[in-house]
């Protein structure tokens, strides 16, 4: 576009005209007053209609537009496939024909009702969830469900086991406590969150109603690659698992859980959605002091439209779907994840100790990598140099420190080539 950055406002992108031989789209308001100065001098000014040889609106011409995105290594909210946001782009301010954003129109029109069945539908597809588990796409963050799974699962006098092998497990047994008689049966804590333990080493509590697990701790890299068995399975208890982080990245057998539940902000959307897949005979036996918000069934009896839904981002949660399914479904897309987490994991065993990974080999995340540098006192300088280079949100955690790379199913394989080159030529420049 000849329209400059300094001269346009957000709103002025969208009020273009074209001149000129060669297409250009300028404001309208330059150098044009309505003919008022023509009139003024004596000066008659009629207009034909003329049909465009090529009828590509700005936004769409803007939408294929050569790409200046960096490579976005944040934890959450994070990349999202570029093909997707040039979607939503181009239908943003008419979507579909409808002359309305889907940031406009009703949840319960037609239009909406469209984009939320067929983006359920769609995840259905992608995970094989069965059809008698409800899918609900719900607000608060997954860490709203740290309160209400044991709210809809347990009794007060309930007991629940929870396994924490990272921060967010931590936070979510520690809400727990407040409606039910949480239990910590392993904690990776006095080993920095490393490691995950074999299974058969856990002693869990008879009678408990679910077991919790965080399929993949985001801050420290840690991710289960099979899942425990509750031990009272035969008497009704269930597997919970957040799995915010890598959802969707790899196929899973939902039948093994009676609960999963992610924000979508990592993987497959923007913030300001979380997903449930529940087992539909476990909803409609929540607490009495339930909030009616946290009551997993009348969401459930609502088809997630109890109250008004986070429209826009679960429309982008649906065009991530689409895109997943084209990709050839979760088995392409973890074969593709493994590769970009082995390039990466490769580049930070094979420097020496120049890099490290403090993450037990066997349990190492493919969607989130920490590692610090030897030297400490570098890992500034690297953060801020791989900036400059176009690789952002490097720096880790603010409770660990280091560095992290975020490599979700959007991350493109180039940017973890780029970045495995700069460490290499930043290894070499700091021996």
């Amino acid at each position: 576009m000849a329209a400059t950055a300094g001269s346009s406002s957000p709103g002025s992108l969208l009020l273009l005209r074209k001149v000129g031989g060669h297409g250009s789209w300028v404001p309208a308001a330059a150098g044009f007053d309505g003919g008022r100065s023509r009139r003024a001098a004596g000066f008659a000014v009629s207009c034909t209609a003329v049909k465009p040889s090529s009828p590509v609106s700005p936004l769409a011409a803007a939408a294929h537009s050569p790409s200046d995105r960096v490579f976005n290594f944040a934890a959450g909210p994070a990349t999202l496939p570029e093909k997707v946001i040039r979607k939503a782009q181009e239908e943003l301010v008419d979507y579909r024909g409808s002359g309305m954003s889907i940031m406009e129109m009703s949840h319960r029109g037609k239009e909406f009702d469209g984009v939320i069945k067929k983006a359920e539908s769609d995840l259905r597809e992608l995970l094989g969830i069965p059809s008698d588990y409800s899918v609900l796409f719900l607000q608060g963050g997954a860490t709203t469900q740290f309160a209400a799974i044991p709210l809809n699962l347990c009794s007060p006098e309930d007991s629940a086991d929870f396994i924490v092998t990272g921060s967010w497990g931590d936070k979510a047994y520690k809400e727990a406590q407040k409606y039910c008689k949480a239990n910590l049966i392993w904690s990776g804590k006095p080993e920095k969150y490393t490691k995950i333990p074999s299974f058969d080493q856990i002693q869990q509590t008879a009678g408990a109603r679910y077991l919790h697990i965080c399929a993949n701790e985001t801050i420290h890299g840690v991710e289960f690659k099979d899942y425990p068995i509750p031990a009272g399975a035969g008497a009704g208890e269930v597997l919970v698992a957040d799995m915010s982080s890598n959802f969707c990245s790899k196929p899973v057998d939902v039948s093994r859980f009676g609960l999963i539940y992610a924000g979508a902000q990592k993987n497959v959307g923007p913030s300001g959605v979380t997903i449930v897949i529940a087992r539909s005979d476990l909803l409609g036996k929540a607490q009495p002091i339930t909030p009616v918000m946290l009551d997993l069934k009348i969401h459930a009896d609502s088809a997630s439209l109890y109250n008004t839904p986070p429209c826009l981002a679960i429309y982008v949660c649906g065009l991530v779907f689409e895109d997943l399914l084209e990709q050839g479904g979760l088995k392409e897309v973890e074969k593709k994840n493994a590769h970009k987490a082995g390039i990466l994991y490769d580049a930070i065993d094979g420097s020496g100790g120049f890099y490290v990974c403090p993450v037990e080999e066997s349990v190492r995340s493919l969607m989130n990598v920490p590692f610090t540098l030897e030297r400490s006192d570098l890992e500034k300088k690297f953060i801020e140099e791989a900036a400059k280079e176009g690789m952002v949100q490097l720096k880790g955690h603010r409770s660990v420190g280091g560095v992290r790379a975020s490599i979700y199913n959007a991350m493109p394989l180039a940017g973890v080539e780029k970045l495995v080159a700069f460490m290499k030529d930043f290894q070499a420049r700091h021996p």
